[in-house]
């Protein structure tokens, strides 16, 4: 099978272990620099190009999107989608899972668990906005965020609207939820593969900080998760249209809360703090899913 990882780059650790993992199970694999490709676009013939190559015979695709490049990024996905390739990620489910506000609906509607949640923007009725969130303290992040970047936590009403007003000023979309004191600082990564958890991490902050995401210096444990933040962790990822993805939970004392469905999940803290082999079973799941190829070949024969 040919198999491209769409990625900024091998050096990446999730990258390296995708590429090893396809090369030693027989596969032909190919890293490519998605914010290098360029897009030909005319009746019936959608073309990647490449470093002055065409790219149209791959089987599948493994996007590893970043934040910053979604646009771009989903945009060639969307051409290899348009060839025939098989996506372990969708470039609908892509922008989805990064707009916030768009994946808090989309999961609400679904019934899965979310915090108490409201978006805003334009709008002088502050105190309104922190009572229909639960009061304080509460979370204030902007809708379009990454890394635990752009999320304030404001402890009382009158910081919440100094929040609220620098964001309203600067004309910034944002999202105000309820601070849930019992995960403070505390949350749960479930790697979902398949409707299948392979591996789950508790994500700790070292340092006080309410934030536990690792990148922002946070450490990861082995977690086993109850059978209830299982099933929500697969409905998170079913509702978002992504079978391969990592999906954010906090403890809270009325079940499990989705935070985030993240369609590029780093597989390195995972993989060494659980020891479980996720390149592999994600490789499995391309294997068993993507026959367009096959099936193409056959018709034509």
């Amino acid at each position: 099978m040919r198999i491209a990882i769409l990625s900024k780059g091998g050096a990446n650790y999730t990258t390296r272990r995708l590429r090893d993992v396809a090369r030693a199970r027989g596969h032909e694999v190919r890293i490519i620099n998605y914010a290098k490709c360029y897009v030909s676009i005319e009746k019936n013939q959608p073309v990647v190009r490449y470093k002055g190559e065409s790219l149209d015979h791959f089987d599948a695709v493994i996007p590893r999107i970043a934040q910053s490049y979604t646009k771009y990024g989903t945009a060639i996905v969307r051409q290899f989608e348009n060839q025939g390739a098989f996506a372990t990620a969708s470039s609908i489910a892509i922008v989805r899972s990064r707009d916030k506000l768009r994946a808090y609906q989309i999961l609400a509607k679904a019934g899965v668990g979310i915090p108490k949640t409201v978006f805003a923007r334009e709008t002088a009725n502050f105190e309104d906005v922190v009572e229909l969130a639960g009061g304080t303290p509460l979370i204030i992040k902007v809708a379009r965020g990454t890394h635990g970047n752009g999320v304030v936590l404001a402890e009382t009403p009158k910081a919440a609207k100094a929040v609220m007003q620098a964001f309203y000023v600067e004309g910034v979309n944002f999202l105000v939820q309820e601070f849930v004191k019992e995960s403070a600082g505390e949350d749960i990564r479930a790697l979902v593969v398949g409707s299948r958890v392979v591996a789950s991490v508790k994500r700790q902050s070292l340092d006080g900080d309410f934030r536990s995401n690792t990148h922002q210096g946070g450490e990861g444990s082995a977690v086993k998760l109850t059978e209830e933040e299982t099933k929500t962790a697969i409905k998170a990822a079913k509702a978002m249209g992504l079978p391969i993805c990592g999906v954010d939970m906090m403890r809270s004392s009325n079940g499990p809360l989705v935070l985030e469905v993240n369609s590029s999940a780093s597989l390195k803290t995972p993989e060494l703090v659980t020891r479980r082999d996720v390149a592999t079973k994600i490789i499995e799941y391309v294997e068993r899913n993507a026959k367009r190829r096959n099936k193409k070949d056959k018709v034509g024969a």
